[in-house]
């Protein structure tokens, strides 16, 4: 196994509540490797705000050219930048178009949060490939110290491919979710003027934190070009329902389930006298 191997190995073993220092850790102990690990560890999407028209934008690796960041809304880089790399201009009316779409789709699915969609070309694939990554952000940011906090990022990642009217289409997607719940002593909360951000003692924290990371493949139609945003937009849904469904289900029901195991609620013996119970009354039921 090589260094960068190690390294990645070792970033799924941390906790995930960690990535960005703990990144940064191993950026300082490898800096030669730090193109590579930045490249393939997913991390928390990191919101800007574009000058120009005043909307927020998401951050990551796609939308990078040295330490600038570049806006789907002006198509500017912060700081600004001369030479850095932006979609051609039929690409970039793309990007424009589903930019608007992807927000309506936030807003309908998540109402709120921020999201971004970056448009590419892959000149390696010929004139009728591109790629692309849809970001979204959801946050939730607590009233009172005994709110719960968390936030999710989705990150999209696509190629398409066109042949003859038919267009081939990969998506990676990755989730990050991180849910904290807290208790307030009641001594604490009782306290008048007490506002968020003051110290204050707990009774007891839960974070739940992870990724979950899920591949799938289309052939579909094409008749123009805003077909992309449409079928994109299609596998996107598909893809979160499906990652939102094992979520809950899986990842937390399994969790629920342990949790119970471990500690039950009731009294075990007043339960196992009940079933004894039960069972007694089937059976004089069934003579």
């Amino acid at each position: 196994m090589d260094v960068l191997d190690s390294m990645l190995d070792l970033m799924r073993r941390l906790p995930p509540t960690n990535i960005e220092s703990n990144l940064q850790s191993l950026i300082q102990l490898c800096p030669d490797y730090a193109e590579d690990l930045t490249g393939s560890v997913d991390q928390p999407l990191a919101v800007k705000t574009d000058k120009a028209t005043g909307r927020d934008y998401l951050c990551c690796e796609y939308n990078k050219d040295g330490d600038s960041y570049r806006s789907p809304w002006s198509n500017e880089y912060d700081p600004p930048l001369d030479d850095g790399t932006v979609p051609s201009s039929k690409l970039r009316k793309l990007e424009i178009t589903a930019n608007e779409a992807f927000d309506m789709y936030r807003e309908m699915y998540f109402e709120g949060g921020v999201s971004s969609v970056y448009l590419w070309d892959q000149d390696d694939l010929g004139s009728n490939a591109f790629a692309g990554v849809v970001l979204i952000k959801k946050s939730m940011v607590p009233q009172s110290p005994a709110e719960p906090t968390g936030s999710w990022d989705a990150i999209h990642v696509f190629e398409a491919t066109e042949r003859a009217r038919q267009a081939h289409y990969k998506l990676t997607s990755t989730v990050l979710l991180q849910v904290t719940t807290r208790r307030m002593s009641d001594s604490e909360s009782s306290q008048p003027g007490h506002k968020v951000g003051d110290d204050w003692k707990r009774d007891g924290e839960v974070t739940i934190s992870g990724s979950m990371t899920r591949q799938s493949e289309a052939d579909c139609p094409v008749h123009d070009s805003s077909s992309h945003i449409t079928h994109v937009g299609r596998l996107v849904e598909d893809m979160e329902i499906k990652m939102r469904n094992l979520l809950q289900e899986v990842y937390f029901g399994k969790t629920r389930d342990i949790v119970y195991d471990l500690r039950s609620i009731e009294d075990l013996e007043l339960a196992r006298r009940q079933r004894e119970l039960q069972k007694e009354l089937v059976g004089f039921i069934k003579k």
